[in-house]
């Protein structure tokens, strides 16, 4: 049965990888809750989907925090705003969280200001208390670890207090370098997710190091094979498993899911979204020429059909209740 991941927990109604949104994202049915993780100033893992503050949190409005606002490279990329790693925890909950996209989710954006920046133990806390699962994604490994607050060790030591170290216990742990999930996997039994980007591009620490393995070298067979030796299963995009032309049509399916089913490799999906924007244009539904009508509802449901129907492992969804509710129709054998 496939797994439904509440992606940042219940973004398309809540402001992401906030309590609120972990919150819904179990009233609606998901399996599992994804937090993804960075690191304070003083070494304490919080949910950030990326160390740069200012596009989810209100930290602009703060003047205490002016002078902190700074420009940093990452990962290659030259990023200037508020960082987590320059704000302790203390710090960091004095601010309040936003809504990424309030004019595509002006309903979430309500909810603007009603919640903190939560801490991993206090996910984990919220998973347990519900009986749901945790999915969490080590942020930019390589920076973190460059800088003296790598995210590894904390994470299994979290876990492990909650009694969470084994592969049957309902947590995925996610990245997109390969050596850190190398790393841990000989400290931990915990299943370990690939996460390969849609692009021909080259993981992080690999480009660091340089080799030349490319993330359309990980969909390979051989590709596969490997990653099959330290993990359990690949997140890709929907885009690897079904294809989408220049009009925006679905394509014919690769063979991805297949191969990787071969290796004996789950495969993820992420991120389905409920908005015309997000969806194949065989899903968009209502009149284009609308203005509304790229935040307007599509047809997730038969999106999340077709994904189902090609046999993959697990969905990352901004909308858990709707991925739920397809599987178990799917399921009951409607």
């Amino acid at each position: 049965m496939p797994i439904v991941v509440g992606h940042r927990g219940a973004s398309a109604f809540r402001p992401e990888h906030t309590l609120l949104s972990y919150e819904v994202a179990i009233q609606l049915g998901a399996d599992y809750i994804e937090p993804d993780l960075v690191s304070t100033k003083d070494h304490v893992l919080v949910s950030r989907h990326e160390n740069e503050l200012s596009a989810t949190t209100d930290i602009a409005d703060h003047p205490e925090f002016a002078a902190r606002r700074t420009a940093k490279t990452i990962n290659g990329g030259r990023t200037t705003g508020w960082f987590t790693e320059d704000f302790t925890l203390a710090e960091l909950r004095t601010l309040r969280a936003r809504e990424r996209f309030p004019r595509r989710r002006p309903a979430s954006a309500a909810y603007d200001g009603k919640a903190q920046i939560p801490t991993l133990e206090e996910i984990v806390q919220l998973a347990q208390k519900h009986g749901v699962g945790i999915y969490p994604e080590i942020k930019y490994p390589s920076y973190f670890a460059s800088i003296g607050l790598p995210i590894e060790g904390p994470l299994l030591e979290t876990l492990r207090r909650y009694g969470w170290d084994d592969a049957c216990d309902p947590v995925f742990i996610q990245s997109f370098e390969t050596g850190n999930l190398k790393q841990l996997r000989s400290a931990t039994r915990l299943r370990l997710i690939q996460l390969i980007g849609a692009g021909s591009g080259t993981p992080y620490d690999l480009l660091q190091s340089g080799d030349p393995l490319t993330c359309d070298d990980l969909i390979t067979p051989a590709g596969l094979r490997q990653i099959a030796t330290y993990a359990a299963g690949i997140g890709v995009t929907t885009t690897r498993v079904v294809p989408v032309g220049p009009d925006g049509r679905l394509g014919a399916p690769t063979s991805l899911v297949q191969d990787a089913h071969q290796q004996g490799l789950q495969v993820h999906v992420a991120t389905i979204r409920d908005e015309n924007a997000s969806l194949p244009a065989n899903y968009r539904r209502g009149d284009p020429a609308r203005p509304a009508y790229s935040r307007a509802a599509g047809d997730v449901a038969g999106w999340l059909a077709r994904l189902y129907g090609l046999q993959v492992d697990g969905v990352l969804a901004d909308n858990p209740g709707a991925a739920r509710a397809v599987r178990d129709r799917l399921i009951a054998g409607g």
